[in-house]
C-alpha cells in the first residue's frame, strides 16, 4: 500500500480517528507515513484532524513543520462543504494545488493516508467532487461505516 483515501458514510463517522489510527499503526513499524487532509472546514487557523491524527501516532506538528503546507492545502473557517465555504469566503478551491500537494507527500514519504471530507460526493467547486479528486490520484478507499441498521446500504452508496 503506497496511499490510501479513508471516507465514510456521514460526518462524524469516525474518518479522523481511523486516519490517525491507521497512520500510528505504519509509524510503529517504522513505515515512513504522513496524513493528509485536503480541506478543512470549520477552523480557524490550523488543520484540527491532522493534529488529532499526530496525537494519535504520538508526534507533534513541529515534527512534520516542512510538510505543513502540503498536508492540508486548504483551511476554511465556515463548517460546511468545502465549495459553501469557499465562496463563503470569496476564495476558490484549486484541484490542482491539491493533486500537487499530494504528490508532494508522496515522494517524500513511504505512505500518504488522506482522510476525506464528508463524503465522497461532497463538491469542491462547481466542477468537482471529492470522488473526483481521489480517483485522478488513483487511490484506493476504505470506507468507514457505523455498526448499525442500514449500514451496507449506506457503504455501497
Amino acid at each position: 500500500m503506497k496511499s490510501v483515501f479513508i471516507t465514510g458514510t456521514d460526518t462524524g463517522i469516525g474518518k479522523t480517528v481511523v486516519t490517525g489510527l491507521l497512520a500510528r499503526y505504519l509509524n510503529e513499524y517504522k513505515v515512513k507515513v504522513i496524513t493528509q487532509k485536503w480541506i478543512q472546514t470549520g477552523s480557524r487557523f490550523t488543520a484540527e484532524d491532522i493534529v488529532f491524527h499526530l496525537e494519535l501516532m504520538g508526534k507533534k506538528s513541529s515534527d512534520i513543520k516542512k510538510y505543513l503546507p502540503f498536508v492540508c492545502p486548504y483551511i476554511f473557517k465556515f463548517a460546511s462543504s468545502p465549495h459553501l465555504a469557499a465562496k463563503l469566503e470569496k476564495a476558490s478551491i484549486n484541484t490542482g494545488k491539491i493533486k500537487n500537494a499530494f504528490k508532494i507527500l508522496r515522494k517524500n514519504f513511504d505512505v500518504v493516508i488522506v482522510e476525506g471530507l464528508g463524503g465522497v460526493l461532497v463538491p469542491i467547486n462547481k466542477d468537482k467532487l471529492v470522488i473526483d479528486i481521489a480517483c485522478d490520484l488513483k487511490l484506493p478507499a476504505i470506507v468507514v461505516a457505523g455498526n448499525k441498521l442500514g449500514a451496507i446500504n449506506h457503504t455501497f452508496l
